[in-house]
């Protein structure tokens, strides 16, 4: 009888030990199958974009005061694709803006905006939101710029800058850290720039090495190695306003690395409808190459949007 009842309790405790291992493993299968599910969720791409137009117009007649006619536009598209699949992200952004003013009694028109920019940012997940990361950014314009004086009293215009001219190339390894689509931030301590430029405005007589966008003399091209980051922040400010947040920062070790090229820019959205809004842009960049101290520009009109 002891005997029976000692198997009997072996059995039970061998038993209870089988269905305690078996409920650990169908715990930790059921917690692989949710993780591979939320990794999985988003799989595939992810498109998004806006169009608008900026609109702004002034007619004086007779106006005392003084005034001179005029009319802008400004066109803009933002556009993103991204790609996921499990731990793979594949960011892409598209900028690009271009705007005319034309006033009365000017002889040209002139350019309130013309940028090209595209960003992406391929990421393979190394731990919560961390990702190793490969990045490339180009930007450079679309049209001819001009230096805009007068002589005899009759207004005249050089070209100084053109499409690829400059045009900036920029690619790198690093880490980069994702919350979402509107928070993100890229590090990039090996990173490669390019400076393109039409070779004829450094072959001309008297150029000085590096006065055209640090270009040396009879070049076309020059060539950085330094650190890249670069960040992206979007949120509502209050209902039916939203402000977008990008800013890119970037160090030469070759050659002055104390002095940091910026370029951050501010897109204020202010809804009025799906369709109409008031677009507040500011954008500034500092980059020595180019210019000796902070260039800036601002928009501020009426919008027509689309998305898409």
């Amino acid at each position: 009888m002891k005997k029976t009842l000692l198997f009997v309790i072996l059995f039970l405790l061998s038993f209870v030990a089988n269905a305690q291992n078996l409920e650990k493993e169908l715990i930790q299968n059921t917690e692989a199958s949710v993780k591979k599910l939320i990794d999985t969720s988003g799989n595939g791409w992810k498109k998004f974009g806006n169009v608008s137009l900026l609109f702004n117009q002034s007619t004086f007649n007779n106006w005392i005061a003084g005034g001179e006619n005029n009319i802008s536009g400004n066109l803009g598209i933002n556009y993103d694709f991204n790609y996921k699949r499990n731990d793979l992200t594949w960011d892409n952004k598209v900028l690009a803006s271009y705007g005319l003013l034309q006033t009365k009694n000017a002889d040209f028109e002139k350019k309130t905006d013309d940028r090209f920019e595209f960003n992406s940012v391929l990421g393979k997940k190394a731990f919560e939101n961390w990702y190793y990361s490969l990045f490339l950014n180009f930007r450079t314009q679309f049209t001819t710029g001009y230096i805009y004086g007068k002589k005899d009293g009759v207004e005249i215009r050089t070209e100084s800058t053109n499409f690829i001219s400059p045009g900036y190339l920029t690619f790198g390894p690093g880490m980069f850290w994702k919350k979402s689509d509107k928070l993100k931030f890229n590090f990039a301590p090996l990173t490669s720039k390019m400076t393109f430029v039409d070779k004829e405005n450094t072959t001309i007589a008297g150029y000085v090495d590096g006065s055209y966008f640090g270009v040396d003399a009879n070049k076309s091209m020059r060539y950085e190695l330094g650190f890249y980051t670069s960040g992206y922040y979007k949120f509502d400010v209050i209902t039916n306003v939203s402000a977008e947040n990008t800013l890119n920062l970037y160090t030469n070790y070759l050659e002055n690395p104390q002095n940091v090229d910026l370029d951050y820019t501010l897109a204020i959205v202010m809804k009025i409808n799906n369709y109409m809004s008031t677009n507040f842009v500011f954008q500034t960049i500092y980059d020595d190459n180019a210019f000796r101290g902070f260039q800036t520009r601002q928009v501020l009109g009426l919008g027509i949007n689309y998305k898409f």
